[in-house]
């Protein structure tokens, strides 16, 4: 087989363990999954209703061109419908715009460790990669800016970033984007700005008609809760829409994710009732970091990496067995944490008392 030699030794993405899975192989009635970010609280009720009067017959493509959700966005976001461009997840928008932009002869920056599709995408391309490392799980712009040439197609910034959740404040993105090339093109991973509480962030989409080599991704996988029905977009200067365009698989965002999106979209009460829950509930996790001496990142998103200063794996697996699924840091850079998903206050309560237990039995076996 004449297969691309830079996939012989690329390990494919690996998702949290599904929910099902682990009850099996514990024989444990109730588990909840805390790995993957997704909201705890579900989706508006408007898309559950929107669905249950969707189209009866499923024989027919998609709209390619995702003609009302593109309406519903633009008119959301008071941009130019020629300006977005929608994907099956902000995934499949990372891989269309390093299809675009990437090959052997370029490469890409990006901050290191932060989402691994940009990484994964860029080396699938054959573009040379420059990672540079977080200081205290914030970009390094200074650095990534000094990274850049003339063969640098793609920066990828991450903010807030996973799997710290740091985020980047408007004064100095907003200095990084001055001095950027104007022919490198700057992506803006926005998934989880919907989360950010704080006073110095900033609207990345305001800045798509001051910089024409800007690219905004979001999603509608976080806190509009409809994670299984892959549904992201992007928002550009109508130049790299265009360019971007042939790029894109036809009919790549499902009927159903089109109809969910904008049900979601139309209940931004249900929105801002999940931020606040969300802040109610890292609030909780933060308490139990101060109260045990762990150290962790100050996440603006709805996800906390926690510090246990041990085997992240060990963590991981510890926390399986008693019915908590979250994410080991050794997969995300940091071999001593683990990344937990902000859930209910229930949920929250339950996965920390089990932290607890772990601290308690590891503290046991060292007296």
């Amino acid at each position: 087989m004449k297969w691309k030699e830079q996939l012989l030794s690329l390990a494919p993405y690996k998702p949290g363990r599904p929910i099902e899975s682990v009850k099996k192989e514990y024989g444990l009635e109730k588990v909840v999954k805390l790995a993957s970010n997704e909201n705890p609280f579900g989706t508006s009720p408007k898309v559950v209703a929107a669905l249950q009067s969707a189209l009866s017959s499923f024989a027919i493509y998609p709209d390619g061109y995702a003609t009302t959700l593109r309406t519903a966005v633009a008119e959301f976001l008071k941009m130019d419908e020629e300006q977005l461009i929608f994907g099956n997840g902000a995934d499949n928008l990372i891989q269309i715009i390093s299809r675009a932009f990437l090959e052997p002869g370029k490469n890409t920056v990006m901050a290191s460790p932060s989402f691994s599709q940009y990484k994964h995408n860029a080396i699938i391309d054959g573009a040379e990669i420059r990672e540079i490392p977080l200081i205290d799980g914030e970009h390094d712009l200074d650095a990534m800016l000094e990274a850049i040439d003339e063969n640098t197609a793609v920066v990828w910034v991450c903010s807030p970033n996973n799997p710290t959740g740091v985020y980047i404040t408007k004064e100095k993105i907003t200095s990084f984007l001055n001095k950027v090339p104007k022919e490198t093109v700057v992506v803006i991973d926005d998934a989880y700005h919907d989360y950010v509480v704080a006073d110095d962030f900033y609207d990345a989409v305001e800045f798509v008609n001051e910089y024409n080599n800007l690219i905004v991704l979001r999603t509608f996988s976080k806190i509009y809760g409809i994670a299984s029905l892959r549904v992201g977009y992007g928002v550009a200067h109508q130049d790299i829409i265009r360019v971007l365009e042939p790029a894109r698989e036809p009919f790549n965002v499902n009927t159903l994710g089109q109809i969910a999106a904008v049900a979601a979209l139309n209940d931004q009460g249900y929105v801002n009732e999940c931020r606040r829950k969300n802040r109610e509930g890292m609030a909780q996790f933060e308490q139990f970091c101060a109260e045990h001496q762990l150290h962790y990142f100050p996440s603006q998103a709805n996800f906390i990496l926690i510090d246990f200063g041990t085997s992240g794996d060990e963590v991981f697996q510890y926390l399986l067995q008693k019915g908590y699924i979250v994410r080991s840091g050794n997969a995300l850079g940091y071999t001593t944490s683990v990344r937990v998903t902000v859930g209910s206050e229930e949920e929250n309560n339950g996965v920390i008392d089990a932290m607890k237990q772990y601290l308690q039995e590891v503290s046991v076996s060292k007296n």
